[in-house]
């Protein structure tokens, strides 16, 4: 593939908004990293001040940023082809590849050493790994490489619940380790979904996409497969400390939804797909995201229900509440 960042429009010292920088942040995926993080920081035995706590999550939440940001530095090219990202900041020309890449090695130092420092040096090690893990070896490697690229790259937004329950406990549980494959085995159903529907911009910008290099047929039976193989992890979750009823409940009626979801996918004909745009594969892709929040919701849930109690004792014996 030819490079084009050579050719990306430069933006005029000044132009660039804060919200133009914002916008390299990713914050809609940030959104998700936030959420997730919290999650696991929340639910991990043991406590953290609220203050180190909001801070742990600010500087996971900036790692995210920084790697948004990367990503968007070495993308540009590709990102000014496709009309899903063409008016991203970059090839919109609102700010430099430059200052994009300053901005992403800023925050990366500064977010992996603040969390170190606000927490421990594992959880300030699995961020520098996260930002690596998506901005070098995905970004720069395997997105251009393979059409196993968001299979392999999933980690990279699977870490986040690791890194806040690490932020609390210092160490890597089970709990930890099926909340990261939760994630990781969620995302490639959900990115090929939006790929069935989405393909002519990664066939324009050359990103070999399983639909681009093996088509939307074999791209119908991996969402199944792997949605097969999401199940057991999500269930599984509902019997370790971090699960309980009502997280089974959920995770029972969900993952039988997500099922019927991709086997609707897999089982119609591509003719039948153009026909009514798509309407299954959007509705899968959108269904997928109410997924993901739902069962780290639910996770969350679970832990209300069981320690705030004792986070009512926590809070009166150190005063938290005469912080607000």
């Amino acid at each position: 593939m030819t490079d084009t960042r050579a050719d990306i429009p430069y933006a005029d010292t000044g132009e660039a908004g804060f919200g133009d920088f914002v916008a390299l942040l990713k914050p809609r995926v940030m959104s998700l990293v936030v959420f997730t993080a919290l999650v696991g920081l929340l639910v991990a035995p043991g406590t953290l001040h609220p203050v180190e706590a909001l801070a742990a999550i600010i500087f996971i939440a900036l790692g995210a940023g920084a790697s948004g940001a990367l990503n968007m530095w070495w993308d540009a090219d590709i990102d000014r082809i496709m009309k899903r990202t063409s008016k991203r900041p970059i090839p919109a020309g609102k700010v430099t590849p430059g200052e994009a890449l300053g901005l992403g090695v800023a925050l990366s130092g500064l977010s992996v050493i603040m969390l170190w420092l606000a927490t421990n040096a594992l959880a300030g090690f699995l961020l520098a790994f996260t930002i690596l893990f998506y901005a070098v070896i995905y970004s720069m490697w395997l997105k251009r490489a393979t059409p196993q690229n968001i299979v392999i790259g999933g980690a990279a937004g699977a870490f986040p619940p690791m890194i806040g329950w690490v932020a609390v406990t210092g160490s890597i549980s089970l709990e930890a380790c099926l909340m990261f494959m939760l994630i990781f085995m969620w995302t490639p159903p959900h990115f090929w979904a939006l790929a069935l529907f989405m393909k002519s911009d990664y066939h324009k910008a050359n990103v070999p996409m399983l639909t681009v290099t093996h088509g939307r047929k074999v791209t119908r039976a991996h969402i199944l497969v792997y949605t097969v193989a999401l199940v057991p992890f999500a269930l599984a979750t509902g019997f370790t400390s971090i699960g309980g009823p009502l997280y089974l409940a959920l995770a029972l009626a969900l993952n039988a939804m997500f099922l019927q979801g991709a086997w609707a996918i897999w089982s119609r004909s591509e003719t039948d797909a153009e026909a009514d745009g798509y309407a299954v594969e959007k509705r899968v892709f959108r269904f997928s995201l109410a997924y993901l929040f739902l069962h780290f919701g639910a996770i969350l849930a679970e832990a209300a229900l069981t320690r705030l109690p004792a986070y009512a004792e926590f809070a009166a014996k150190f005063k938290i509440l005469e912080l607000f």
